[in-house]
């Protein structure tokens, strides 16, 4: 008789306290999976088998277990999902939320909570212990993200594009804009840097505006360097997504960047993204610092002016 349960999605969402697990477990739920949070690794066999035996349904399952977890040890839940895997074949993937020391700490002062391996010490002190007891979890997961720049809407929607409901046959894609002074984003896939282009932020009727904006685009547009290289990077992206296809990659973050993240990038990524749509393709654009301040002093040097007189009629 075969396994009803066999083939049944189950994805272990896992990781640092404070990174995210509650958030993305409510989204997971919002998008249909069934979820328990902080279940027994004793139990884990239990709820797989149990849900197909009494219903047939075919639901996929998302497991939180951490550090809380009772019966916790890395170890031993790696050994568990390798035997579960050869066990029926069921789809079994794990996801790790990782983030940075000193955001967590920030995390838990922000909210007052106590970190759970660090009662009665200061946090970075649990932090660190966590950290190295789950370092064999984030070795083994197939997928990590990493939320030391993620607000709780980013990471919904990080979660939504990995888990919705797209095509199994074309990779999820986001393409973004971004400024290089205020950090990578760490979970692209391809990053383009749009500083040879000549900045906007520079003109002071152009530095309010975004590269939303015609006459912003129009700036941008008129360098010399800019078709022919836009061009040639639209085509590497459109040579790629087959290639990732083919390799079974279930989603794809392209990312454009500037110095700040208003001008430039924000309108070669929405350039690309639709060209992508021509293609077929669905893509999510998303403008990470559109909304920051223009800053003088993250733009680096001004170009030099023009000699007296020089482009006068």
């Amino acid at each position: 008789m075969s396994d009803p349960s066999a083939g049944q999605r189950l994805l272990l969402v896992t990781g640092l306290s404070g990174a995210g697990k509650s958030t993305v477990l409510k989204v997971l739920e919002d998008l249909g999976w069934e979820v328990v949070d902080n279940l027994p690794l004793a139990l884990l066999q239990a709820l797989i088998d149990a849900p197909a035996q009494q219903s047939g349904a075919n639901r996929p399952i998302a497991v939180g277990i951490d550090s809380r977890s009772r019966g916790f040890q890395p170890a031993q839940l790696v050994k568990r999902i390798k035997d579960l895997r050869e066990d029926g074949g069921r789809d079994i993937q794990t996801l790790f939320l990782d983030c940075a020391g000193a955001e967590l700490e920030r995390r838990f002062s922000e909210t007052r909570r106590r970190h759970p391996m660090a009662e009665d010490r200061p946090a970075a002190d649990g932090i660190a212990r966590e950290r190295e007891l789950m370092e064999p979890l984030r070795r083994w997961a197939e997928q990590v993200i990493d939320t030391t720049n993620y607000s709780s809407n980013d990471l919904q929607q990080e979660i939504r594009q990995r888990f919705g409901d797209a095509g199994k046959d074309e990779p999820v894609l986001n393409v973004m804009s971004f400024g290089f002074a205020r950090g990578l984003p760490r979970n692209a896939d391809l990053v383009f840097d749009m500083r040879y282009l000549r900045n906007p932020h520079w003109d002071p009727k152009l530095k309010p505006g975004t590269g939303l904006d015609a006459d912003v685009a129009a700036y941008v547009i008129a360098d010399p360097a800019y078709e022919d290289s836009v061009s040639q990077i639209e085509t590497l992206i459109l040579t790629l997504l087959p290639r990732y296809r083919a390799e079974g990659k279930s989603y794809v973050t392209v990312a454009f960047g500037c110095t700040g993240g208003r001008h430039r990038s924000v309108h070669v990524a929405s350039r690309v993204a639709q060209t992508l749509r021509q293609s077929g393709y669905e893509p999510t654009l998303t403008h990470r610092n559109l909304d920051s301040a223009p800053q003088d002093g993250l733009e680096g040097r001004p170009p030099p002016a023009s000699p007296a007189g020089a482009g006068k009629a």
